[in-house]
């Protein structure tokens, strides 16, 4: 059974090279300081971090909406205290299949990864044919094809800009730690 989701996969461009320029205190302050704070804007948008991959992670949101302001909160957040790292973040929206209750298959988690390791240059990015009905404040940019590997035809790409709506709030820790029972 498939499921329609969007992926993202964001990563700390320029990690390898800052660990080896700074002590390891440092390297892990600043990974510590960056999934702290994904993991607080996760919850308050309604995506979910399926797993961190060293200095990025997966992440999955039941709407392309929240993905995007997601990805777009997250980069806002982490502009001024990253110094010289950039984040880059692909997304993608498509039927996925769970498998085994952890792994996501299909089109989408391997667009959005691709797409994360071409956004260096371009902070978010999204195929263009999905940038449809974005959040207000949010708009796509089309940068061009790119020849993705795993991917026979070339993919229209856009970079996503703007300023997430302040509105977003979905804290569900709410709903996580409150008793589920009348006393």
């Amino acid at each position: 059974m498939r499921y329609p989701r969007t992926i993202l996969f964001v990563d700390l461009s320029g990690f390898t090279a800052f660990i080896q320029r700074t002590d390891d205190d440092q390297a892990k302050a600043m990974l510590k300081d960056f999934r702290a704070v994904s993991r607080d804007l996760a919850s308050e948008t309604g995506v979910r971090i399926d797993k961190f991959l060293g200095d990025g992670f997966m992440a999955i949101a039941t709407d392309q909406n929240s993905g995007v302001i997601f990805a777009m909160e997250l980069q806002r957040r982490f502009a001024e205290r990253l110094g010289d790292l950039r984040l880059r973040i692909g997304m993608a929206s498509g039927d996925i299949i769970l498998f085994e209750g952890e792994d996501y298959i299909g089109d989408a988690p391997n667009l959005a990864s691709r797409l994360c390791d071409e956004a260096a240059r371009y902070g978010v990015l999204i195929p263009t044919e999905q940038a449809r009905h974005l959040p207000e404040g949010i708009t796509a940019e089309p940068i061009g094809e790119f020849m993705l590997r795993g991917f026979d035809d070339p993919i229209h790409v856009s970079r996503l800009v703007g300023i997430a709506p302040s509105g977003y709030r979905n804290d569900t820790e709410e709903h996580w730690t409150r008793t589920p029972f009348a006393v």
